[in-house]
């Protein structure tokens, strides 16, 4: 099969990423699916991954290495034991590759917490390749009314929008500032619209701002490190309920938490270097990570419901390089999809 192979940590604009021939996976499991990709979303963290900044958290564990954790596919080959899925059907793979199911995150429905989760393209080769293997305890199905290259960016911009905004306690007509509105942040907007809440969009870059209106964002504001922030957003929203952070900078963080009343919540979807942080204000600054099986079932259900706007382009698989390059600069309008 075709794959884009990472053998030596660098720069993008070095072309890390090699397109390789590599033996097809096979069926190793009983309950193993063995998936033809069909759409691969493009994801930040591997960018990271990539380029080395998350050397530091053991991000990759080994090389070489596939990228990707946001799939979608059909079925190709079912293992002996398979019950709940067919040859032909559509399905789709989060960054959740396995857990143990048998620990006490497991057992409580928390499985993405599990010490002993395989992660998509990480711990196991990823989606930027033509086919992968997973159990059928960790795939969820694809509604036929969803193109696969719509569907993928749920699996991974998607779940971590949705569980965002759950951690921000959403409420109606509760303020929540986005800040860093691109590919997982204008679904954050979405998610936080069905809520019900009032969502303020914020970003550097004008393109994000748009995104942020085309979905459905209350107002923006465009973040500089010239402006005074703070003031602009007083003067229009007052301070707010609450915030959510995918802009991955420690000045960031500190403004969110700033933007945000006294007893206020702060959501870090990022990995970022924590300010110093007022105990005596109340707030709460939590972090959340994807999400559970069932999560990723509820995500792909509220799309097809309310028939979401995923503002995405698709790529084929060996310009995967340049894709990268591109949201490094943030040329990338919302989400990227990588197609085999």
């Amino acid at each position: 099969m075709r794959a884009m192979v990472l053998e030596k940590l660098g720069p993008i604009e070095s072309k890390p990423l090699q397109l390789q021939y590599i033996d097809t996976h096979r069926i190793k499991k009983n309950n193993d699916l063995l998936i033809k990709i069909e759409a691969c979303g493009v994801c930040r963290s591997q960018l990271h991954g990539i380029e080395g900044d998350w050397k530091k958290y053991g991000i990759p564990p080994a090389l070489p290495t596939i990228p990707g954790h946001e799939i979608v596919g059909t079925v190709a080959e079912i293992g002996p034991n398979v019950k709940n899925y067919h040859v032909g059907q559509r399905v789709g793979i989060s960054p959740l590759h396995g857990s143990c199911l048998n620990c006490d995150y497991c057992s409580m429905g928390r499985e993405h917490l599990c010490d002993h989760a395989e992660i998509t393209g990480e711990t196991m080769l990823g989606g930027y390749a033509e086919y992968i293997t997973v159990t059928e305890d960790f795939v969820t199905p694809i509604p036929d009314s969803m193109k696969s290259e719509y569907a993928a960016p749920l699996f991974c911009a998607g779940i971590t929008a949705y569980k965002a905004v759950k951690a921000s306690e959403p409420k109606t007509n509760k303020s929540v500032g986005i800040f860093g509105v691109g590919g997982v942040g204008h679904l954050t907007v979405e998610f936080a619209k069905l809520q019900g809440m009032r969502v303020i969009g914020i970003a550097r870059n004008k393109t994000h701002l748009d995104v942020a209106k085309r979905v459905g964002a209350d107002n923006v504001i465009q973040y500089t490190e010239n402006s005074d922030f703070l003031s602009s957003l007083i003067k229009e929203e007052g301070l707010l309920d609450s915030a959510i952070v995918f802009a991955p900078s420690g000045k960031i963080v500190d403004l969110a938490i700033n933007s945000v009343k006294k007893g206020g919540t702060i959501v870090l979807g990022v990995l970022a270097e924590i300010p110093n942080f007022d105990i005596f204000s109340e707030k709460t600054l939590r972090g959340t990570l994807i999400g559970s099986r069932t999560d990723m079932r509820e995500v792909i259900k509220l799309a097809e419901q309310n028939d979401m706007k995923i503002i995405y382009k698709s790529f084929p698989l060996e310009k995967a390089n340049s894709v990268l390059e591109d949201l490094k600069y943030s040329r990338i309008e919302a989400r990227a999809v990588l197609t085999p």
